[in-house]
């Protein structure tokens, strides 16, 4: 049973905690009040000067994180400017077998056919993705998805923005194999108030890191204007595909890396900052590693643009340029697992072209290659660093592991021939 408390008891403690306040703002003075508040400017200014200088740098630099339509707003400022580029070339003759297509055959005899083989015709086809730079219709692309000046080819460039969807026919105005470059053109449909077009930005300002922006039509028109996100993995690069057609290997020197998904169709598309400009053009895949894609960089193409529109090629220096014959790669550690390397240094030989110095030295396909003179060799920038600071007719010592061997070859640096 609870006590009943008397409302006088009640009335003496409000009156006290009254008191107690009146106490404690007596013994602190206005005037003390005002000195600690005099504190407080200093010490909220130097936060608010460190806050305002963080604020001013993220404020230059956005990240997808500030505004979650960033991407979305570049993607629909560019995309009208990204075009699908598709080719056919003349018929050429082809044998073939007359069941080749038929199921029922495939599903006795598979691929070996008890039936001799039949000519026919065959149209060469290729696909891809280009951007528009200027209201002069030109578009900038690979020279793998388009060829060369010359064949006969039969270009259409699909253009897709929000009020129009057509397509036009494109003209080759040049390309070139070493860089992987293509310009065409194209006449402004009627349709059209004007061109949509896209900036240009400077790839050597990149940094390692960065957001960047793929948009291209991956596996074809079914996926037009595909638009994938990652960041600038690494610049720098070199790599070596082999080119079928040609029967000789392709090597990229200078590519930049990225994460941003790419896929067969990307050829020849932009590679666009958080700024919306390109920085780069999407030009392969490494189809044995996950999320490894690279583009050339934009500075390589807008120093021949021009030159290919005037002229239709690439004129380079025609001095002599030392030269080995050999395509080459990095050596990773499943290489150096697989050749019982001790480490992933030097660059393994993919192909020694027939008749080259290599050749004539007797270097082989697999060969790993140490040192070169008394340079050694870690990467292929500094393979490559070491034959171009050499000269054509000299002879050097190349360290290399064979089978588990370490083997000296002297090798005598050649002229390097048009078309390598």
């Amino acid at each position: 049973m609870f006590r009943r408390r008397s409302p006088w008891r009640l009335i003496l403690v409000s009156l006290a905690v009254v008191l107690t306040g009146c106490f404690v703002m007596d013994f602190f003075s206005p005037k003390d009040l005002s000195a600690a508040k005099s504190l407080e400017p200093e010490t909220e200014g130097f936060l608010t000067e460190a806050a305002a200088e963080s604020a001013a740098a993220s404020r230059s630099l956005p990240l997808p994180g500030m505004n979650p339509y960033l991407i979305a707003d570049i993607a629909e400022q560019v995309s009208p400017a990204v075009v699908f580029i598709s080719v056919e070339w003349p018929p050429v003759q082809q044998y073939r077998h007359p069941f080749a297509s038929d199921p029922f055959f495939r599903f006795f005899f598979g691929d070996m056919f008890p039936f001799p083989m039949q000519p026919g015709e065959t149209i060469p086809r290729s696909a891809g993705t280009g951007f528009i730079i200027d209201e002069e219709g030109h578009i900038i692309t690979n020279q793998h998805v388009v060829g060369d000046l010359g064949e006969n080819q039969k270009i259409t460039v699909r253009i897709t923005t929000p009020d129009y969807t057509g397509e036009v026919e494109a003209k080759l105005l040049g390309a070139d194999y070493k860089l992987d470059l293509a310009v065409l053109q194209i006449e402004k449909p009627e349709e059209l108030e004007k061109l949509p077009t896209v900036k240009l930005g400077d790839s050597d300002q990149s940094r390692p890191g960065e957001w960047v922006i793929a948009i291209g039509n991956p596996y074809g028109k079914q996926f037009e204007h595909t638009v994938t996100i990652g960041v600038l993995s690494a610049k720098g690069r070199q790599i070596t595909i082999p080119d079928t057609e040609r029967r000789q290997y392709r090597v990229y020197e200078n590519l930049m890396q990225t994460d941003a998904a790419i896929n067969p169709g990307n050829s020849g598309g932009p590679l666009i900052n958080i700024e919306g400009e390109v920085i780069g053009i999407n030009t392969a895949v490494n189809a044995a590693a996950q999320g490894i894609g690279f583009a050339i960089p934009i500075n390589t193409a807008k120093e021949v643009v021009q030159e290919l529109i005037d002229t239709g090629k690439v004129t380079r220096d025609t001095s002599p340029q030392p030269w080995v014959g050999v395509y080459y790669n990095e050596i990773s550690e499943e290489i150096a697992r697989y050749f019982n390397l001790q480490d992933t240094n030097g660059v393994i030989i993919v192909e020694v072209i027939p008749n080259s110095p290599a050749a004539k030295a007797g270097l082989r396909s697999y060969d790993v290659i140490r040192k070169v003179g008394e340079k050694t060799i870690t990467g292929t920038e500094d393979f490559q660093k070491a034959i171009q600071e050499l000269e054509p007719g000299e002879k050097v010592m190349f360290v290399v592991m064979r089978n588990g061997r370490r083997m000296l070859i002297p090798v005598e640096i050649g002229n390097r021939p048009d078309g390598y």
